[in-house]
């Protein structure tokens, strides 16, 4: 049986001291926030998940690499722990802006709460400057996930995430239910695409990947575009059943505020997948050896 060899260089690497923070950062967050009990709601819920999930993550990262044995691992590692540094960024951002917002104000535990949401921010700093040292630089050779267009992809299926979780009620009109479709096609194709990148299933494609993602990303402008115009029209005009302005009697958490947070992150998304496509055509026409 092979000895198990050390690798005491990737603990005190910038990016393995830059994970001790982050796995620091993450832990304390979680845990003032249990100590007060100040996690309620499906926000409250995604913050705790958010600390808790880079938390475990990071460690186990950490852990495969002190001990060597990421190289066993049957995915690309590269690309995983890119891919992973992005979204944990974006997840640490949404809970420092999340939490303050819905319970820094409320009652009880404040200082917890302030503590929180401090080492929150310090965490997504953290994971920021992660990504910054492991995305990869022009002409270097890399994984998918560690250029622009592999990020663009943690970022499209980051935004559908929140967009999910603010979704009160689809089920209103056959409108907001399209668009509930749409959020959910371009979610799945997106993680699908990652997942192969990850597993190195890609290089047994008979056809240019390249020429898939520009297909996808066009197809995905065009139905994001939909929901970007259905949504507000169902869910805020009069006449289709919406409500507008916001009601009077409507106190925190209420549902309108997350209609318009899908409404505002639809056209968030589709911005990013103009951006997407915009490389994805590069890549073909351009980059793209003949």
């Amino acid at each position: 049986m092979e000895a198990v060899r050390m690798n005491y260089r990737s603990a005190w690497s910038p990016i393995g001291i830059v994970r001790f923070l982050e796995i620091f950062l993450s832990c304390v967050a979680f845990s003032l926030v249990a100590s007060a009990g100040a996690y309620a709601g499906s926000y409250g819920a995604w913050c705790m998940f958010s600390w808790c999930f880079c938390f475990a993550v990071s460690v186990l990262i950490v852990l495969l690499e002190l001990f060597g044995l990421q190289e066993k691992v049957p995915i690309s590692w590269e690309d995983f722990t890119t891919a992973f540094a992005m979204l944990a960024t974006l997840m640490q951002l949404t809970a420092s802006i999340i939490y303050p917002v819905e319970f820094l104000n409320g009652a009880g535990a404040h200082s917890y709460k302030a503590a929180a949401t401090a080492m929150s921010c310090l965490c997504f700093v953290a994971y920021a400057v992660e990504v910054g040292l492991t995305r990869a630089k022009p002409g270097e050779i890399s994984g998918f996930l560690t250029t622009v267009p592999g990020l663009l992809k943690v970022l499209e299926s980051f935004v559908a995430c929140i967009i999910f979780i603010s979704i009160n009620d689809y089920a209103r009109s056959p409108g907001t239910q399209w668009c509930l479709a749409v959020y959910c096609i371009c979610f799945i194709f997106a993680v699908v695409i990652m997942l192969f990148t990850i597993f190195r299933i890609i290089s047994y494609f008979p056809f240019s990947f390249d020429k898939v993602l520009m297909g996808y990303n066009v197809l995905a402008i065009a139905l994001y575009a939909s929901a970007s115009i259905i949504w507000p029209i169902f869910c805020f005009d009069k006449a289709h059943g919406g409500t507008s302005p916001r009601p009077a009697n409507c106190g925190s958490g209420c549902p309108w505020d997350g209609q318009v947070v899908v409404a505002v992150l639809s056209f968030v998304n589709l911005v990013v997948y103009v951006v997407d496509a915009v490389y994805s055509v590069r890549l073909v026409f351009f980059i793209a050896p003949a």
